[in-house]
């Protein structure tokens, strides 16, 4: 049994050393781009995707032959780990919740732990492997909470809910039946509509009621300094806000996805891949 309140012992990773002390010996994964572990850089442009790549390139492989029902094709993905390592947290900011809200942008998070004598690294499990890569490749390196993250593939091949009686201190959450999942409808458009991280965010689900002022003054209240709006002309329920920065955009969806606009409407943040 591992004491989760004990430090680490000196001399080893800081990353591998909480880990392992966090949760037991890790099932370990082959890795086929080696100690890098990544391989080159693919881009989908007309899809504002960029994804790991597999040796061999596959730049010429457009977005709608590369994803088969919302997934990659065989073979373009990792081998096979859908868990991720978030490391250089804000341990004053971070919690499970924002987490899942961030990381549910690019695929369905499962389970979140946070480390719990670590709290700047945090593990999440996807659903899938090519959700997992497609968060990395967008979120690796984004500035949330006055944070660059470090996001990379896990040793590990799924989360440990805690034993009874262990204490957690709420760090850890399954969300494997949560009906916040963006993407649990075989052939969603949600998968047509996965854009990496940008200062303008696209809002859907706005009830009839709702001004152009009631969401500035939603988003200004949440931090955020409110550039420019805009209704989508052929459908009022959807509008681009643009933001001051990239790091505002990502807290505004972090605080503001979900919320309750009444009317039984809770609004739905994305990233978008248009300016205003």
């Amino acid at each position: 049994f591992t004491r989760l309140d004990l430090p680490s012992g000196d001399g080893q990773s800081t990353i591998d050393a909480p880990v392992a002390a966090a949760f037991g010996a890790p099932g370990i994964i082959s890795n086929p781009y080696g100690a890098g572990g990544f391989g080159p850089a693919v881009g989908f442009p007309q899809a504002g995707l960029s994804v790991q790549g597999i040796h061999g390139g596959l730049g010429h492989l457009g977005l709608q032959h590369a994803a088969v029902g919302g997934r990659l094709m065989h073979g373009m993905g990792p081998a096979g780990n859908s868990v991720l390592l978030v490391s250089n947290l804000n341990p004053e900011k971070v919690s499970p919740h924002w987490l899942f809200i961030l990381f549910g942008v690019y695929g369905d998070v499962h389970r979140v732990k946070i480390l719990f004598n670590k709290k700047e690294n945090a593990l999440i499990q996807m659903a899938d492997a090519n959700q997992a890569q497609l968060a990395m490749s967008h979120l690796n390196g984004q500035k949330v909470y006055g944070r660059v993250l470090r996001v990379t593939l896990s040793k590990h091949q799924m989360v440990q809910l805690p034993r009874e009686g262990q204490e957690d201190q709420g760090l850890t959450k399954d969300y494997g039946n949560s009906p916040l999942h963006r993407f649990k409808k075989p052939g969603s458009k949600n998968f047509q509509n996965i854009f990496p991280p940008s200062s303008t965010l696209h809002l859907s689900n706005i009830p009839p009621s709702i001004t152009e002022e009631d969401l500035k003054n939603l988003f200004e209240s949440a931090g955020s300094s409110v550039r420019a709006f805009k209704f989508f002309l052929k459908d009022r329920k959807m509008a681009l806000i643009q933001l001051d920065s990239l790091e505002e955009a990502i807290q505004a969806l972090i605080d503001l996805h979900n919320h309750d606009l009444g009317e039984n409407h809770h609004l739905r943040v994305s990233f978008s891949k248009s300016t205003i």
